[in-house]
């Protein structure tokens, strides 16, 4: 077993990390500019696409309110975060084994005073693991070109949500809570915004631990529909070149790898942020 970090180490850790909000925040001007005509494709999109579009956004808002279909097997993350706590670093492989294995030993209590580092590599584990599984499913649903890359939207979008289930449990964290799922979406609208919505969502999870503050961020998510509209923007490229058969498989792996890298560097970083500020604040560890 790995042992706990100093107040040294934590707060080194929290400075790498405002460090990399610090660098989200200085996206290009251009980067936004070249939103615009993917933007405007969606005015060419086929219905089919757009009723995707619609059903993605619905099970989102189903996953707020009610957890959907999305919630994933506690028991293999906190049966993972053992593993790694007692032997290292896993293989992305593992996961399939413990997705088959008995109740963990481990509770999720246990899970959140776990060192940092074995947290991490947990998480990195994962991420690995569903970075080359929509991929792969990028590749497949863009062999038929605008016909299954209407089936690719909802399946990358719950493939997103499992994703950060897991690194709420690798940090601790119940995903089956209403906050959480909150704070998941949060994450999501995150990784696809642009300079002004990442700030404006730094600020808000800022202090989202805290009562007060956290009463605002659910009545912001009310309007669910408009917080994730930035998101389905993101799937504009896919749009122009998935529409030519074949050539698709290339550009929907690809497509779908950024869109899931981002999507977990910013619950990694999100949540890690959260598991810092906590232990911080509760002066957990000694200096």
């Amino acid at each position: 077993m790995r042992m706990k970090e100093s107040r040294s180490q934590l707060e080194t850790e929290m400075q790498e990390i405002l460090k990399w909000e610090k660098d989200q925040k200085n996206v290009f001007f251009w980067e936004k500019i070249g939103r615009i005509p993917f933007m405007l494709l969606d005015r060419l999109t086929p219905k089919i696409v757009r009723n995707k579009l619609g059903q993605a956004l619905n099970e989102v808002g189903g996953f707020v309110q009610t957890g959907g279909k999305y919630l994933v097997r506690q028991k293999t993350v906190l049966n993972l975060l053992k593993r790694t706590a007692e032997e290292g670093s896993q293989q992305p492989e593992l996961i399939d084994e413990l997705e088959g294995a008995d109740e963990p030993s481990l509770q999720l209590e246990e899970a959140s005073k776990l060192p940092l580092s074995v947290m991490d590599d947990a998480a990195d584990t994962l991420i690995v693991k569903r970075v080359k599984f929509a991929a792969a499913q990028g590749a497949a649903t863009g062999i038929g070109g605008i016909f299954t890359m209407a089936a690719d939207i909802p399946l990358v979008l719950g493939q997103s949500l499992k994703l950060l289930q897991e690194m709420a449990l690798c940090y601790g964290y119940d995903p089956d809570d209403p906050r959480e799922r909150v704070f998941i979406v949060k994450c999501m609208q995150f990784a696809s915004a642009d300079i002004v919505g990442k700030k404006a969502i730094l600020e808000e999870l800022a202090a989202f631990d805290e009562g007060s503050e956290s009463q605002q961020v659910f009545s912001q998510l009310q309007g669910w529909r408009e917080v994730l509209q930035s998101y389905t923007d993101s799937f504009g490229m896919k749009k122009l070149f998935q529409m030519i058969p074949i050539a698709g498989i290339l550009f929907g792996s690809i497509a779908n790898k950024n869109t899931m890298q981002n999507v977990a560097e910013a619950g990694k970083m999100l949540y890690k942020k959260r598991r810092i500020s906590w232990r911080l604040k509760h002066m957990e560890y000694p200096l």
